[in-house]
């Protein structure tokens, strides 16, 4: 189960369930350790859960007081950070036989939306709704630096690849990029496709719920939500835009080609450049795979239930979704033998 897979056979189209495994609660965000041995992923009972992918075994890690979004881990691999909207970034160790929290900080008034852990394991990005970007010492938790700027709740943080820079996305798809030596911001990207004013109801909805850099970090991609109709139901249509990293420009708006009724949680790029993104609504579950100069996708994946996050494993060949029926997927992108 966790031979790496050559790259050369993923193929999207050939996408097929390989595990499932059923919770006693929705499940929410996920992602994979540095080993790819386990899934983490959060539920809605406040619980963070362990699971090993080769045998399908749940371990919980209970010391959130509310619902966890955020997942990083340092890139050694021996910690998980977690971010909830208790406020509260919380360390654990990724390998203890019964994980128990190894810290707590209080690190934004209100919730946690997430985190990220550079490359070089130097730096921990959190964000939330109390406007503002923060970095830790990811050793030990002790606060470095506050980025402040944003007008709105900051939905994501990623660092580029070169560990110089962050980004940064909000509610409004304003993204900030940051000098992360000087703490100054740089310029701002203009996301806000993913953003609307619903005069009905009196409430902006939107926000970057997705976000990661392409491989070689020449492409930035945001994903989230547009053209809402109803903010109360959250009814609208998924969206991903790309921009050309260096120059700051606008590269391409994806969108799928049906009307299908949901968000973007998440987005990835595969090794060849294709970009994934989760999407989860109204139309229950799908994966969706872009070229990176096309608009409309390639394929579109329908899953059994509603995602409400995914990742892409280390080998770059399976991925791991979240679901709304209490069920964890794992899905391999190499053809059947």
């Amino acid at each position: 189960m966790n031979d790496k897979p050559e790259a050369a056979k993923v193929d999207p189209k050939q996408i097929h369930p390989v595990g499932e495994w059923k919770y006693t609660s929705p499940l929410l965000s996920c992602r994979f350790d540095p080993s790819g041995q386990h899934a983490f992923c959060t539920a809605q009972d406040n619980t963070i859960q362990r699971w090993n992918i080769a045998n399908g075994q749940a371990t919980p890690l209970a010391g959130h007081d509310s619902w966890v979004r955020a997942l990083a881990f340092h890139p050694s691999g021996s910690h998980l950070i977690s971010g909830g909207y208790d406020g509260n970034l919380l360390w654990w160790e990724v390998s203890a036989e019964k994980p128990e929290p190894l810290r707590t900080v209080a690190a934004h008034d209100g919730w946690v939306r997430a985190v990220a852990a550079s490359a070089d394991g130097k730096l921990l990005a959190s964000c939330g709704n109390d406007q503002l970007v923060k970095l830790w010492n990811p050793d030990d938790g002790t606060p470095v630096d506050v980025l402040e700027g944003h007008a709105n709740h900051v939905y994501n943080v990623a660092f580029h690849p070169d560990g110089k820079r962050l980004v940064s996305g909000d509610l409004k798809g304003e993204v900030r990029e940051w000098d992360l030596a000087t703490g100054e911001q740089l310029r701002t990207l203009d996301a806000s496709a993913l953003w609307k004013y619903d005069k009905g109801f009196r409430a902006d909805i939107g926000g970057v719920r997705g976000i990661a850099f392409s491989a070689d970090a020449s492409l930035l991609a945001c994903g989230g939500i547009s053209e809402v109709t109803n903010a109360f139901a959250g009814i609208g249509y998924p969206k991903v835009v790309t921009f050309d990293y260096e120059a700051g420009t606008l590269k391409k708006t994806h969108t799928a080609s049906k009307k299908l009724r949901g968000a973007v949680w998440n987005v990835r790029y595969l090794a060849d450049g294709t970009l994934v993104a989760g999407d989860g609504g109204h139309e229950g579950g799908h994966f969706l795979f872009w070229n990176a100069h096309d608009e409309k996708e390639f394929f579109d994946f329908k899953m059994p239930r509603t995602c409400y996050d995914f990742d892409l494993h280390p080998d770059g060949v399976r991925l791991v979704s979240t679901h709304d029926d209490n069920m964890l997927r794992l899905w391999s992108m190499a053809p059947k033998a």
